[in-house]
């Protein structure tokens, strides 16, 4: 149940939030609110595929 519910925020992390990769976004220059958004994403994306 709880892999479901990660699934479906990857997806809506996919299409609402922004991609920084594709931005080139250097970390040692980002802002806190994109440091909070690439965190985000990253705990959602670990825990839907595992």
């Amino acid at each position: 149940m709880t892999k479901l519910i990660y699934k479906l925020l990857a997806s809506l992390n996919k299409l609402l939030l922004p991609s920084f990769t594709k931005q080139k976004l250097d970390l040692s220059k980002a802002k806190k609110w994109q440091l909070v958004i690439i965190g985000w994403r990253y705990f959602i994306t670990k825990n839907a595929i595992d």
